[in-house]
């Protein structure tokens, strides 16, 4: 296993890195904000869950074949982008006030989660960051490579769970007051809409 020093070292990157602007953590803000705290701890375990597929994947060699091959990587990442457009469809036209409570019936438990789930999956370069991350902080002079890396998408899970879970904290209390407002409320769902339709583009013409 990687020593002390090596692993807090990983988990302050881990964390600064879950901090940087990207998908996830604006897909947890922006979700956070619209449809509150419960719906972005959800959407956040979705996005940890999904870590453990990519860490498993690097641990088992499948990253390398992914990486290596242009096909899979278009493939998977237009249907990532396809699925951003889609939830940028539904932000747009979702609709606002008390009226649109009894409307349209809100996310169950299990869609929620699995839209983290979905999201972190159809984001190809997560599984290229995993293969290029990981094993710089794995030693084979202490043990199995595997096991080290196994140990490793654990810590970085628990660092994003941390990281995540707090944007989605801070960002439904900032969504709250947004709510008493219809006005704020479409232009809430509209900037999400737009920033999902922006996070669809920069997905869909990503290079490896």
């Amino acid at each position: 296993m990687p020593t002390f020093d090596t692993t807090l070292t990983f988990f302050a990157a881990s964390v600064l890195l879950a901090l940087a602007p990207g998908p996830d953590n604006v897909f947890v803000l922006l979700h956070s904000a619209v449809h509150g705290r419960r719906a972005g701890m959800l959407v956040v375990l979705g996005l940890c869950s999904g870590l453990l597929f990519h860490t498993a994947a690097v641990a088992l060699g499948l990253a390398a074949v992914f990486a290596a091959s242009a096909t899979a990587f278009t493939v998977l990442k237009l249907c990532g982008a396809g699925y951003l457009v889609w939830l940028a469809w539904g932000a747009w036209h979702a609709p606002v006030g008390i009226q649109a409570t009894g409307s349209t019936p809100a996310l169950s438990t299990r869609q929620t989660y699995l839209r983290g789930v979905l999201m972190n999956l159809t984001n190809p370069k997560v599984a290229i960051f995993f293969l290029a991350f990981l094993p710089q902080f794995a030693d084979p002079a202490r043990g199995a490579l595997a096991g080290q890396i196994l140990f490793l998408g654990g810590v970085f899970i628990l660092a994003a769970l941390l990281t995540f879970g707090a944007i989605a904290y801070f960002a439904a209390s900032f969504g709250q007051a947004f709510q008493r407002s219809l006005r704020a409320q479409a232009w809430l769902n509209r900037t999400a809409s737009l920033v999902f339709v922006g996070l669809a583009l920069r997905l869909a013409t990503a290079q490896r």
